[in-house]
């Protein structure tokens, strides 16, 4: 007995598979579905529509407890926030012309004018928005409620 005699026998070790997440599968796919970026699907690099102007505000519910006495562990950053506005300008658009899709992590809008992919900065519940369009500023408001999965913990709420 020697120092190779450590450990399992080398046969036993030869038939098992290794997993790892950088193990190649026996399959013929370039990559798998976890390694490409939601949203990726609608970058289209020969679409010469602009790309409207537009802002993101986070939002956060405060309360006196909050404001003055300091209770909660709520700060200003962002990480206290529940909620985002994306706020998009579309000057002569109307309301009817708007198409909308929100994912987790990904805004696509489309108008006959103008095109915007945008990757939110923070997970979002999608299923949960809202969209107003407001005529008079040819604006479009996307409300949505952010997914943080320590939410519960970092801010006291279910």
């Amino acid at each position: 007995m020697g120092p190779g005699h450590v450990g399992p026998p080398a046969a036993a070790t030869r038939n098992k598979e290794v997993s790892t997440p950088y193990a190649k599968k026996h399959t013929k796919d370039i990559w798998n579905e976890e390694e490409v970026t939601e949203g990726s699907q609608y970058d289209d690099l020969t679409d010469p529509r602009p790309q409207p102007e537009y802002e993101i505000v986070l939002k956060q519910n405060v309360g006196t407890e909050d404001l003055f006495l300091g209770m909660s562990r709520k700060d200003p950053s962002s990480m206290c926030c529940e909620g985002m506005i994306v706020k998009v300008k579309l000057p002569g658009t109307k309301a009817t012309d708007v198409v909308l899709d929100v994912k987790e992590k990904f805004l696509d809008l489309r108008t006959p004018k103008y095109k915007l992919g945008l990757h939110l900065p923070h997970l979002v519940h999608h299923q949960n928005g809202k969209a107003q369009f407001y005529s008079e500023r040819e604006e479009l408001e996307v409300s949505l409620h952010m997914n943080r999965i320590l939410d519960s913990i970092n801010l006291n709420r279910p």
